[in-house]
């Protein structure tokens, strides 16, 4: 990863811990843990709990340093009765996946880390219609009812797109030291592949860039990755996302 894209990378870190740490202020009981070589999202209750458990193990550590980075983190879930989470590992870190594995954890599914800055975005008018909007109907849209209920949405912004006079997609962004980071792009599935996903991220960067922010940042599945890629984001690297094998703890043979 070249200079440029590792401080993208680390910007799109922090964005989303501090995103993750300002909805744990409306979860009950939820916190994020720090822990040398880790952060730890503790998510104990609520719908938030099967979305936000997820732990960012750090890059670069040493054999002891990841073992006990692991540690930290299965200590925390376990203390807070969590048995089903995430461990967010950069693939270049190959060191910290053999250390996962090596314990049992599986790659349930990855993501795929991206980037761009706002310098040089334009303004371009868009064909479909897209407002600014609320977190009730962002969560109805997604569908994932109760979600963010009690979370303050004056630090999130929230765009809906309309195909007529009906919403059909949503997205929502959070600031954090000059970067924007994107999160929840979601269509309902009549209205996919009509470019209604494209519209709402160009709006989304448009806003940063007059709200003063200089790199925007997401994490982006495979089926989004070429909506990203046009709106003039670059590849930063997946996400692998490690889960415990349950029946290791459960004394089940796997």
């Amino acid at each position: 990863m070249s200079p440029r894209d590792l401080e993208l990378y680390q910007r799109s870190t922090a964005t989303l811990l501090a995103c993750w740490q300002e909805i744990a202020r409306g979860s009950a009981d939820a916190a994020l843990e720090r822990a040398p070589g880790v952060v730890v999202a503790v998510f104990p209750s609520g719908p938030e709990r099967a979305v936000y458990n997820n732990a960012v193990l750090g890059e670069g550590l040493g054999p002891s340093e990841r073992r006990a980075a692991v540690d930290a983190m299965e200590s925390v879930y376990s203390s807070a009765g969590v048995e089903h989470y995430a461990a967010w590992v950069h693939e270049d870190d190959v060191a910290m996946a053999h250390e996962l594995r090596g314990r049992g954890y599986a790659l349930a599914e990855s993501t795929r880390a991206m980037g761009r800055t706002l310098d040089d975005l334009t303004n371009e008018p868009l064909a479909i219609d897209v407002t600014v909007s609320d977190l009730i109907e962002h969560v109805r849209l997604i569908g994932v009812p109760g979600l963010l209920r009690n979370v303050d949405s004056s630090v999130f912004h929230v765009l809906v797109a309309r195909l007529g006079t009906e919403c059909v997609a949503t997205a929502m962004s959070f600031d954090h030291a000059g970067d924007c980071g994107v999160f929840n792009v979601g269509t309902l599935e009549p209205a996919r592949r009509r470019g209604v996903a494209s519209a709402l991220t160009t709006k989304l960067l448009q806003e940063a860039a007059a709200r003063g922010c200089t790199t925007a940042t997401l994490q982006a599945t495979e089926m989004a990755e070429g909506i990203y890629v046009a709106a003039g984001f670059r590849d930063l690297g997946r996400i692998l996302e490690y889960v415990p094998d349950r029946s290791r703890t459960e004394g089940v043979a796997p």
